[in-house]
């Protein structure tokens, strides 16, 4: 018999620190954090309790056992919470909270369906650190949309420092074996979604994903008529070959006005427990299980003190000028002759025509230049270019494609399409009998307007409310921002204004000088200038309608035109009312009460405060409900919302008619969807969480390296409360991935210097002071100046098999003189022993337990006195199994050095 005790801890040299489950004398099971191990006697260390060294009044160097607490503690703290991620930016608690239920166990399937600007990247950040870090995710793949896949690989990188490989068709091949040779990767969605030259069969021929995170993941969708998207069909084809072993699905718009798309969405997460084919009704008490939402009215900062503010809108308002006026009106009898024109055409004839018809109306909503560009190249198709029914057909296609999408991502596309289709239409399909000379027509009174009145109404409102401050600007088309940006050159010089759109460049821009000039920007470049305030203005297509955080130096926003389908108002607004906004954000809209298009506006706000109001009355936890209706609406009813609408509708007229065409919109079903979703999903509340949320951070593993440090004979160098520098200790060199200096910054509100690496789980370094701090064996020890005596636990889950994140729990307890046992989190132990690992060596060192003090019978009260508290922690096990881990007990200082003192008192400096 080998004689190793049920419950002694014991050391593997492969597999770390355990505890012995049984002996048969030919082998020991063994439990370790990551499992149960049947092991060789021989290969196991045994270990001395914290019970053995009481019993047998054998202390530890205090310094050593602060340390191994405290580094156990942060492991702890992280696996739960990933508060020491190593993010660049400050945490929120609702952020910390997500993480915290994504964590709880493993493998899981979320949706987490935040409100546009709570930071998703933050929130995947969190969760993918002490995934990565603890290589419980070792493959993970990121699918976005494919205007986001430069933004996660960037964002990761410079927040997280986690490093995710790009997806190029151009290196997936038969011979590259890109799926098996990239372990973390962002691809774009639309590209992987083609299965062209056996690209999904590489995918799942590949080894299976730890994790899948899905950015817009409504666009995974099921419709009754046109069935699954390609997307869908991408995520299930994963989902069948058993490629996918947890996913996180992000998304701002979950249920897009059907049933059957939404709970379609939730069977992919969730297939045991979803049915698109039951109502759901019936299935909506699971939705706490799977769907997490947070919205902008409920976050707040670690005080509790709300983090947004509400929007301040302001409405604006112009005249068209007599020549504006009298074009306005031709193009309208133009557009409506053009559509009773149609009615006569054949089936496809008609449906093309239609389409030019609708994009003209849109364009001139916009500006008269937009729709001018158009006619002008239309007319000269007309007068003798040769038809090209092959780019029509493909551009109509592509554009009913688009519509049915319904993707961000796609609108400057669909806006250059419609411009291109406005003008390149077959010369047999005609808009109007007289077409020719009605365009021409159109263009002379066109060119009769030397000033838009829309443009110089923007630029009073500029000059009047926002002088000196930047100002955000959004337009749906190319021409309009061409306009404006010439407009504020002449009035502001060429060095005030920037331009994002699709393309990267923009023609027919006046400089101040009248010259004309075609411009090139970057988007980022773009974005970037903009936020550091080198530019004052950015005129903005739909580009930036997602993806780019412009809240940095900017709080106004105006809307150069107003798209058809509202929920584009809500995104581009989300581009500066995010995290990070300091501001109340001004936005600005600019309407002709004149026109047709702002009446059914008028009409529109009207109703959605009509739903807002209504859902105010049905909910206990009211929200603003305006974009998630919007949300739940088909873009197409939108178009024919502004599309049919006549011209000499007025009064109570057009009222009557947009109630006709709304009447199921934000109706008995949308508050019922509503009620069935968002009354059932997990939510943070402050209020509930305040004591959870741990309250450290960074700065707070400054005191674990100086002494993990000290322990190990050398002492870093502390620049100021933030910053340490040091030379890496030479055995942990042998790991080719750590540095042999490392200058640390431990905050996140502070700019790295040159040379820095910003502290954090997750930087090989943290991971490695981490790792040796927990590694250590030392369990009892007297300290000066402690007060009173404090017993640390470490929980675990008794059922094997679990591969949730957090394997060990540490938790103490500590009597009180007066108040008896208080128990205290893993993270108010670290705050408690980050006071004396800060001190004096000696005030550690020269202590020796107060007499009389019973050590065993403390421990075993401590130990009784938990399992009684123990559902207090709320901990993510099937069964929590109890073991003692360490004890710091009060403690006189000595008058001389003890000899065990000399091996831990020493002080290298290596700078």
């Amino acid at each position: 018999m080998s004689g190793f005790k049920k419950g002694a801890n014991v050391r593997h040299r492969s597999f770390g620190q355990g505890t012995v489950r049984m002996d048969d004398g030919e082998s020991v099971l063994v439990r370790f954090e990551h499992g149960v191990e049947e092991c060789f006697p021989a290969d196991l260390e045994l270990i001395e309790g914290v019970s053995d060294r009481a019993d047998g009044d054998k202390l530890d160097p205090a310094l050593n056992v602060v340390t191994r607490i405290i580094g156990s503690c942060v492991l702890s703290v992280n696996d739960a919470w990933g508060v020491f991620s190593s993010s660049r930016i400050a945490l929120l608690p609702h952020q910390l909270w997500v993480c915290k239920k994504v964590l709880e166990s493993w493998p899981r399937r979320w949706m987490i369906a935040d409100d546009v600007g709570l930071g998703k990247t933050v929130e995947a950040g969190l969760i993918l650190t002490p995934l990565l870090s603890s290589g419980r995710v070792k493959r993970l793949l990121i699918l976005t949309p494919a205007s986001l896949t430069e933004q996660w690989q960037t964002r990761l990188r410079e927040m997280f420092d986690i490093r995710v490989s790009m997806y190029a068709s151009s290196i997936d091949t038969k011979r590259s074996d890109f799926w098996n040779t990239h372990d973390k990767v962002v691809a774009s969605a639309h590209t992987l979604r083609t299965n062209t030259g056996s690209r999904w069969e590489r995918l799942a021929g590949a080894d299976p994903w730890d994790l899948v995170i899905v950015d817009e993941a409504h666009h995974l969708n099921v419709d009754e008529i046109r069935g699954r998207t390609l997307s869908f069909q991408l995520a299930e084809h994963l989902q069948d070959h058993g490629q996918i072993h947890s996913m996180i699905f992000f998304t701002g718009t979950p249920h897009r006005g059907k049933d059957l798309g939404f709970l379609s969405l939730l069977k992919l997460l969730d297939p045991d427990e979803f049915d698109p084919k039951m109502p759901l009704e019936e299935q909506a008490h699971k939705l706490k299980k799977v769907m997490i939402r947070n919205n902008k009215a409920r976050v707040t900062d670690m005080m509790g003190n709300p983090i947004f503010k509400p929007v301040r809108p302001h409405l604006e308002k112009y005249t068209y000028s007599e020549a504006e006026a009298r074009f306005y009106e031709m193009l309208t009898d133009f557009i409506v002759t053009g559509k009773t024109y149609a009615a006569n055409l054949g089936q496809q004839q008609q449906r093309v025509a239609i389409y030019v018809l609708i994009t003209m109306q849109k364009l001139a909503s916009s500006s008269v230049a937009a729709v001018r560009r158009a006619l002008a190249k239309r007319l000269e198709r007309l007068q003798g270019a040769k038809t090209r029914v092959e780019q029509w057909n493909t551009d109509i296609k592509r554009m009913e494609e688009l519509i049915a999408e319904d993707d961000p991502s796609n609108l400057d596309e669909l806006a250059q399409i419609e411009e291109r289709v406005s003008r390149n239409i077959d010369d047999r399909v005609s808009l109007n009998p007289n077409e020719i000379p009605a365009i021409e027509e159109l263009l002379n009174k066109a060119n009769e307007i030397e000033q838009e009145t829309k443009i110089q109404r923007i630029l009073d409102v500029v000059e009047k409310d926002y002088y000196g401050r930047t100002v955000l600007f959004f337009t749906e088309y190319k021409a309009t921002q061409a306009l404006l940006m010439s407009a504020l050159k002449a009035q502001y010089g060429d060095d005030c204004v920037t331009f994002i759109n699709g393309d990267g460049f923009i023609e027919n821009v006046k400089a101040a000088d009248g010259t004309v000039r075609t411009i090139k920007e970057d988007r980022l470049r773009a974005a970037n200038r903009f936020n550091r305030g080198e530019v004052r203005f950015l005129v903005s297509t739909e580009a930036a309608g997602e993806g780019i955080d412009l809240q940095e130096n900017c709080s106004n926003l105006i809307h150069v035109d107003l798209p058809w389908n509202p929920m584009r108002l809500h995104q581009r607004v989300g581009r500066l009312n995010r995290y990070g906004q300091k501001e109340t954000v001004d936005v600005v809209t600019i309407r002709n009460p004149d026109t047709i298009e702002s009446r059914i506006w008028e009409c529109l706000d009207e109703k959605l405060e009509r739903i807002n109001l209504a859902f105010q009355g049905a909910m206990d936890d009211p929200e603003d409900m305006r974009q998630l209706v919007i949300g739940m609406a088909s873009p197409r009813m939108f178009t024919e919302l502004f599309s049919d609408a006549e011209p000499a509708l007025h009064g109570q007229r057009i009222e009557d008619w947009f109630d006709s065409k709304t009447a199921t919109f934000g109706g008995e079903d949308a508050v019922r969807i509503v009620q069935n979703l968002f009354g059932n999903v997990a939510r943070f509340d402050f209020g509930e969480v305040a004591d959870q949320i741990p309250k450290v951070d960074l700065p707070d593993l400054i005191p674990l390296f100086k002494a993990l440090f000290a322990v190990m004979g050398r002492r870093p160098n502390q620049i100021d409360k933030t910053r340490l520098n040091f030379k890496t200790p030479s055995q942990w060199l042998t790991d080719f991935t750590i540095a042999d200096r490392y200058n640390l910054l431990f905050a996140r509100d502070l700019k790295p210097l040159n040379g820095e690496d910003v502290a954090g789980i997750g930087l090989k370094i943290v991971d490695r002071v981490i790792s040796a701090a927990d590694d250590l064996t030392d369990a009892l020890a007297a300290v000066g100046d402690f007060p009173d005596p404090l017993v640390i636990f470490a929980l675990r889950d008794r059922i094997t098999g679990s591969k949730g994140p957090v394997k060990k729990v540490i938790t103490g307890l500590q009597k009180k003189k007066d108040d008896g046992w208080v128990l205290l989190k893993d993270w108010e132990i670290i705050k408690l022993l980050n006071l004396y690992a800060d001190k004096p060596r000696s005030q550690l060192f020269d202590a020796e337990p107060i007499p009389e003090q019973e050590t065993t019978a403390l421990i075993k009260e401590a130990r009784s006195h938990l399992s009684y508290r123990i559902e207090e922690l709320d901990l993510p096990f099937q069964l929590p199994v109890i073991a003692e881990f360490a004890c710091l007990i009060p403690g006189t200082h000595r008058e001389k050095d003890p000899p065990w003192n000399k091996r831990t008192d020493v002080s290298v400096d290596l700078n």
